[in-house]
């Protein structure tokens, strides 16, 4: 048996961990390797304990989740820092959009059944995002509108071919793996190897980060259609 995904829970109600950390328990491929009760505890805790997956609230008092989130990211540790999981509870958080750049792989509500935060672990685990792919254009649709419009950079995409592009795009359209395959006539090993392709040379941890950049250099844009064009 593989060794179980080592979880650490910060959340600044006692309660609220205890409920996930009993959830997590009753997993034979995971186990909670620590608590914090904020990010400044969580901090610390990573710096020592070794760790794959981080749930992390976003208002907490002493440090917030956002800021424990970027700090996390910089963190000089043995090996690739642990992945970030968001917890919030609001659908549509308006810090979602920087808790994904500041090094987040995802987003979860605190309300969501046990079953789908033990799958949203497992899946930022083996690299995907937290963020359902059926959900993840209505998401970014709603924060795109928060990026600061810059001028975009024509070459953050040239090494994307075509197809990689209509990937990336159908990605952006909320798409999952299979429905892409379906789309674009092919199977759907050919699509998660595109896929592999796309966050390898945008530099993405996840399929959420690399939409965002999309969005952030204008390849695609709110109200897009199958094109990439803009919707009126």
């Amino acid at each position: 048996m593989d060794d179980p995904i080592r979880v650490i829970l910060v959340d600044d109600q006692q309660l609220v961990r205890a409920g996930f950390a009993l959830v997590i328990a009753s997993q034979p491929d995971m186990r909670v390797v620590g608590q914090a009760g904020n990010g400044a505890e969580a901090l610390r805790l990573v710096a020592t304990e070794p760790a794959d997956i981080v749930l992390m609230d976003v208002r907490m008092p002493t440090m917030d989740g956002l800021a424990a989130t970027e700090r996390i990211a910089e963190l000089q540790t043995p090996g690739a820092p642990p992945k970030i999981v968001m917890l919030t509870t609001f659908d549509l958080d308006e810090y979602l959009l920087h808790a994904i750049k500041a090094g987040a792989s995802g987003f979860l509500l605190k309300d969501a059944p046990p079953e789908q935060m033990l799958a949203a672990i497992r899946a930022v685990h083996t690299g995907d995002a937290v963020i359902a792919p059926s959900s993840t254009r209505r998401l970014l649709d709603h924060v795109a509108h928060s990026i600061p419009a810059e001028p975009p950079d024509p070459g953050v995409f040239d090494t994307l071919t075509e197809r990689e592009r209509e990937v990336l795009i159908l990605m952006a359209r909320g798409l999952t793996n299979g429905e892409i395959a379906t789309r674009l006539v092919v199977a759907e090993a050919t699509v998660k190897s595109h896929v592999g392709r796309i966050l390898a040379k945008l530099g993405a941890r996840d399929r959420v980060q690399a939409v965002v950049c999309s969005y952030e250099n204008m390849l695609i844009t709110p109200g897009a259609d199958a094109d990439g064009a803009t919707s009126a």
